[in-house]
């Protein structure tokens, strides 16, 4: 059986990928929780100075594996589910490390919080990027209404999850949701030229001003998770929820009652 995750390590540098290509990197509790603990690894390996996280195939991550979502008695227990997201979460955004995303295809709804979780996002032109949960009636989750708000501010965040709306690389660029956009096919290379240049930097100096930069907004990303695991926890009792899901997996217009 394939690895869901794969780490990769040379010298300094660790490279993340995400590997379930056949399904698009969609994520069930399983792979949530390898991630967690993988990034909780790297956060305490004093030897990485630079990590990157890319997705297998054609996508970074659609984000959650909504098919699984259909059972609520089943195998994805939501309150386990998002101990480990905000554990990942809180370990990325204290991570000494610097961290880039190599974004292609699809980086939606929990895909798109580890994407934006980075340091660096580098994203291709025909990137589909969405914080798109509304679309089954859940909320952003793995931190994500805080790292929208630290990249985009609290109106757009707003906007952006209350609409779902899909933006590709260069639409994102323009609202500063990612650092730097690519040609087709160029994330990969570019994202890997971007950990080299800064592993030629003084590391030291970088990791110290991030986590200056990132002091006070520890304590608000633990308190944002906090809420984000109430909400989905509630968001996934309701009709609109289970509505949402079933759209999704028949292929059609969900119709939402607000219940």
């Amino acid at each position: 059986m394939t690895k869901q995750i794969e780490v990769s390590i040379d010298g300094r540098l660790a490279t993340v990928t995400f590997n379930q290509p056949d399904l698009m990197n969609a994520m069930d509790d399983v792979m949530m929780k390898e991630l967690a603990e993988i990034v909780d690894d790297l956060k305490n390996n004093s030897t990485i100075h630079v990590v990157l996280f890319r997705g297998a195939g054609r996508a970074f991550s659609a984000g959650g594996n909504v098919k699984v979502m259909l059972d609520p008695n089943g195998p994805m227990k939501i309150e386990d589910m998002m101990v480990d997201l905000s554990r990942l979460a809180l370990a990325m955004y204290s991570m000494p490390q610097i961290t880039i995303a190599s974004v292609h295809g699809a980086a939606a709804g929990l895909g798109c919080s580890i994407a934006i979780a980075c340091d660096v996002v580098i994203a291709e032109e025909s990137s589909k990027i969405a914080m798109n949960f509304i679309g089954i009636g859940l909320v952003p989750d793995g931190g994500g209404h805080f790292f929208l708000k630290e990249r985009v501010g609290a109106s757009r965040a707003k906007q952006l999850i209350w609409s779902g709306e899909v933006l590709d690389g260069k639409r994102a660029m323009q609202i500063g949701l990612i650092d730097q956009v690519v040609a087709d096919g160029e994330a990969w290379n570019t994202a890997q030229q971007r950990a080299q240049l800064i592993l030629n930097a003084p590391t030291a100096s970088m990791a110290a001003s991030k986590k200056i930069l990132h002091a006070a907004g520890v304590e608000e990303l633990q308190r944002v998770v906090e809420l984000e695991s109430e909400a989905q926890m509630a968001m996934r009792k309701t009709a609109d929820h289970q509505e949402g899901v079933q759209a999704f997996v028949e292929k059609r217009r969900p119709s939402f009652t607000g219940q």
